[in-house]
Order: structure tokens, then sequence, then C-alpha cells
């Protein structure tokens, strides 16, 4: 086994029992989180061309599939409806699979299918794993161009159906500024919608990769639906905009920032709002500004009521 495989193996099995251990606890939305952001990991580990992985075509579809319970999992904690769950104890069962990835040679213990790389990142996401470096390193991203292909797709969902007295919320994010702005290599923004406990309001969106770099900003211009009427969402709840870049010397994309709007500062028209450190604070609770130079997050809301 190389060092660097025997260093994933290790980094996921701690996270592993880390979130078991939150879920038996009952500490749920910590064990969602935990099992978010391993579920990541193993996805792209999954998804990654075979010069570049430690592990064998057959092993990765035993990793993604290991992602796709914990996804499973993930689902059921959050899930009002209790039939048809999977079970914490369905999950331990994958503990020793996952220690043992490179010798297990049996059938997988659940009928499930991998499924596509999750967007959604958890607090803290691949920092949380010890994987990110200082983002304030030189030469991540030197010499990419100012424009370059849109490689992330996008999840971005279409507007909901209008209801008689009913707002819907288009965001469009215009552009961010970050000093480095021109180092960013395949630059996106995934949006959420939290409750104060940072638990997911309506689905996660990505939007695609900006459209171009210039001086000290990053240009998306492009509309974000949120997925359900202003006055449906709950005291305390917040819009989320995490920043997020490809880090080709370690190979997975990192949060650079994020931003956030509260529920009293939705109205029509522009509106700058302030970039954090990460590791992303859906709670609210550390949030320590990503700078003190006048760079934030432009954008600009539209309100459609019947």
């Amino acid at each position: 086994m190389s060092e660097a495989a025997r260093s994933l193996l290790q980094r996921w099995g701690a996270s592993f029992r880390k979130g078991t251990d939150f879920d038996s606890w009952g500490q749920l939305v910590e064990a969602i989180d935990e099992y978010q952001i391993l579920a990541r990991h193993l996805q792209k580990e999954a998804q990654s061309q075979h010069n570049n992985s430690e592990f064998t075509e057959d092993q990765k579809k035993t990793i993604a599939k290991i992602a796709t319970c914990l996804e499973l999992r993930s689902a059921a904690l959050q899930s009002t409806q209790s039939q048809d769950e999977f079970k914490l104890e369905d999950l331990k069962k994958l503990e020793p699979i996952l220690k043992n990835i490179l010798t297990y040679n049996k059938e997988f213990p659940f009928d499930v299918q991998p499924v596509p790389l999750r967007k959604i990142l958890a607090p803290g996401e691949e920092e949380h794993l010890e994987f990110e470096e200082d983002d304030e390193e030189g030469g991540a991203g030197a010499g990419s161009p100012d424009s370059f292909p849109a490689r992330v797709p996008g999840t971005l969902l279409p507007r909901l159906p209008s209801e008689p007295g009913m707002t819907l919320l288009t965001i469009n994010i215009e552009k961010i500024g970050l000093k480095d702005a021109g180092q960013c290599i395949d630059p996106y923004i995934t949006v959420s919608v939290k409750d104060l406990n940072g638990i997911d309001l309506t689905p996660v969106q990505d939007t695609p990769v900006a459209l171009r770099k210039e001086d000290t900003y990053v240009h998306f211009n492009v509309d974000i639906e949120i997925q359900k009427h202003v006055e449906k969402l709950t005291k305390g709840a917040a819009i989320f905009f995490e920043f997020k870049h490809y880090k080709p010397k370690k190979r997975f994309t990192s949060t650079k920032c994020f931003a956030f709007m509260e529920m009293d500062e939705i109205k029509p028209g522009a509106i700058v709002i302030e970039l954090y450190k990460k590791p992303t604070d859906f709670k609210r609770k550390k949030l320590q500004l990503l700078t003190k130079k006048p760079l934030y997050l432009h954008l600009h809301q539209t309100l459609h009521k019947e």
C-alpha cells in the first residue's frame, strides 16, 4: 500500500467513525455534516482518472457505493419519514469495507448504485479532513487563462410555479471581489438556504463556472431561483453563497470564502454583502471577515408576486 493510499484510508476512516459517533449520540446536524463531507471526498476519488488515483476501477466502484450509503443515511436523518430509511446499523457494516478497501473482494452488502458527484458541501468541507492548504499560497492558478470553458455544468433549478399572495425570489449573482481573482481556477458558487441549525430548507444549487475574471473580480451574471416562497422561509433562515475553486495540486475543489444574506435583506434591487473566511459557518456564530479591503459579493434581487 502506498503512503498516499494509507493516508487517505486513515482520514476516511476517522471521518467515518466521527460521523457514526455523532449519529449514535443523537447529534444529527454534526452527523449529517460529517457524512456529506466524507461522501464528497469518496465520490471525487471514485471519479478520478486512473493515472491520478491510488485505487483500481473495482475499488473505486466500491468507494462510490459507500458514498451513496453515506448520502442515504444523511437523507434519512433529514427526513420525517421512517419507512425504508437507511439505518445507522446498516452504515456501520461498511466501516470494515472502507478500512480494507484494497483487499475487499466480496459482493457489496447493499443494492445501491454510485450517484453523480454531489454538489452539496457541508461546513468545513475539505478543510475539515485537513486536506486544505493555506489559501494565501502564491501560484495555485498562476498563468491560468482569464476566460475558461464551463467545465462544471451547474445545477441551477427553474423558478417555482407562482401562488396567489406568495413571493418568489430571483437572485442575480453579478460578481465577487477578490484580491487574487485572476488565480482562481474554474470558480463557481454554491447557493443554499439554511435554517439557524444549518439544515437545508431548499435544494442546493451550483452556478456554472464563472464567465470571466477581470482585475479583482470574478464575473458570473447568473440568476438563482430560490426554491421556496419567501413567506414560507423559517424565522432566522439565511441564503448562503460559497465561492469555490479548483486546486490542481490537491486535486479537489475548495471553498475559498462565503457570504450570506438574512431575511431582512430580501428586498428588490442591488445589494453588496461581505465575504467571510472559511470554513463556512452555517450557524453564523464564529464569523471572520475575509479581508479589510472593500471587496464584496455583488447581487441583484428581483421579487415576483402574484
